[in-house]
């Protein structure tokens, strides 16, 4: 794919802009991530502190309020300083709690007087498994499932170090909120009347919210997690790959969540595997196998079908096995992958439409969700899947050096949601549809313009440069030698003078 995030969104240089944005579709607060790099270059508060990233996010925080937008910080999403990846081993070593403490206390200090909403880690398990275990992330290394394990276990310890320094150091001044966000798909059993298959489908849930919630609501990992990895670890004739927690870290890691965020996409039906699976990876330890069904309308992301009844499954289920916390919809939202522009995404306003409704349902049968963000505002750098898949409100011209930010559809549509706060009635919705679709064909037109206006330069482009050229070796090459030419006839014909003067 060869693309890269060295030029993405340009939202450092056009944050003031992408605030319009966010006020113009009258949001009441804006998720987004501080980059520990970018105020610590090595990692370490002791060595570096970058003054210039601080005063960045000052102004950006500063800027959101005075626009009254809720800032929702997430401290880290899966930006580790390289440094401390290099000499240290990232989140395989034990040390990363320390420093990354630290580095969410300078957090706290510089910005904890308007913050009042910190998200420690964005999805814990991606940076787990697909860091750790296949690689398929930063920093993309393949140490099995015991790489992915450990750093687990040390993001856990790294989240309850940061909310017990904000309860002793910070809350009392500050009063506000530390939580985590985690992701999860909905495993629903293939056959609920079946009981191995609801029992896989739990399994499958354990294995993938639980890894995480368990610990922070409980003290420890799920059973069935301990269970089935201590089984398959036996069967290497080694001792469990799942690290374990003593007793007294149980209580230090229990209850050291103010907030849940869930960040939920996609629903999967859960089944028994037919055979036990060669190997001993995390897919192979919770035995199970994923499937779809080919109703499901698809996006631009193979992982990701539009089931929105799993939506109201997923957070009962968070009510059910963590006590009915307080939770964020922290992610939520839907790709396309397309080969040309496409502002008209009546498929992202279905989507939107479907699982708020969902949620709303959730909420009736007695959910503590107080906010839901949708993934995402701009079309962004999708991870390694760099800017084949759009998930944004907005699209993004990444060819453009300016990165111009055209509204889709869905922004009008998720603006009168947002202004009627959910869904007025069935007739009011059904006319948002109508209204946007006007809007969509002038956003086309504003973006066929600037795609003739490209299309034209390059024209221009292909007319200039060979004339360019053409004329740079006229001047470089064909008048020195000439002029070269000349000098040596004059001389010449000068001889021929002087000899026959002669």
């Amino acid at each position: 794919m060869n693309q890269t995030a060295d030029s993405a969104c340009e939202s450092y240089h056009k944050i003031k802009d992408d605030i319009q944005l966010l006020k113009e579709l009258k949001v009441n607060h804006y998720s987004f991530s501080i980059s520990w790099p970018r105020l610590l270059p090595t990692g370490i508060k002791s060595e570096k502190v970058n003054r210039e990233g601080i005063g960045f996010y000052n102004d950006t925080i500063n800027t959101l309020l005075a626009n009254k937008i809720i800032p929702i910080v997430t401290l880290y999403y899966w930006d580790l300083p390289q440094a401390l990846q290099q000499k240290y081993g990232g989140w395989q070593n034990i040390s990363m709690t320390r420093y990354f403490k630290d580095y969410a206390d300078l957090c706290f200090e510089s910005f904890g007087d308007r913050v009042k909403h910190w998200i420690t880690f964005s999805n814990p398990w991606a940076i787990a498994e697909e860091g750790y275990e296949t690689g398929r992330h930063a920093p993309g290394l393949k140490l099995g499932s015991g790489g992915a394990y450990k750093a687990a276990h040390h993001i856990i310890k790294a989240h309850a170090d940061v909310w017990h320094s904000y309860q002793k150091k910070w809350r009392r001044q500050q009063q506000g909120l530390v939580g985590i966000s985690l992701h999860s798909a909905w495993g629903e059993p293939i056959d609920l009347s079946s009981k191995t298959d609801v029992e896989v489908a739990e399994r499958y849930m354990q294995f993938s919210l639980g890894w995480f919630a368990n610990p922070l609501y409980h003290g420890d990992y799920p059973g069935v997690m301990k269970e089935y990895v201590g089984k398959k670890s036996a069967e290497q004739g080694i001792p469990s790959r799942l690290p374990a927690f003593s007793v007294q870290e149980k209580n230090y890691i229990k209850g050291t969540v103010d907030f849940l965020g869930i960040s939920h996409f996609t629903t999967y039906y859960i089944s028994q595997k037919s055979y036990a699976p060669p190997g001993w990876t995390y897919f192979t330890d919770r035995n199970l196998v994923e499937l779809v069904d080919p109703r499901w309308p698809e996006s631009g992301s193979r992982w990701l079908y539009s089931v929105p009844w799993g939506f109201r499954r997923i957070l009962n289920f968070v009510k059910v096995q963590y006590g009915n916390p307080l939770i964020y919809v922290t992610e939520n939202g839907i790709s396309e992958k397309l080969s040309c522009a496409q502002l008209c995404d009546d498929w992202r306003t279905d989507y939107l439409k479907g699982y708020i409704n969902e949620m709303l349902k959730a909420i009736k049968d007695g959910v503590n969700v107080q906010g839901y963000t949708v993934w995402s505002l701009l079309d962004s750098f999708e991870w390694n899947r760099g800017y084949s898949e759009r998930f944004g409100l907005y699209y993004v011209d990444f060819q453009n050096l300016n990165k111009p930010r055209y509204p889709k559809a869905s922004v009008q549509y998720y603006k009168k949601i947002i202004r009627a706060n959910g869904f007025p009635n069935a007739k009011e919705v059904a006319s948002w549809h109508h209204q946007v679709a006007d809007i969509c064909s002038s956003s086309s037109q504003l973006l066929v313009t600037e795609e003739q206006r490209k299309t034209a330069a390059k024209m221009l482009r292909l007319i200039h440069e060979p004339l360019a050229t053409h004329m740079e070796m006229v001047t470089e090459i064909v008048v020195p030698t000439v002029f070269t030419l000349c000098i040596l006839i004059s001389a010449v014909l000068l001889l021929l003078l002087l000899r026959k003067h002669q």
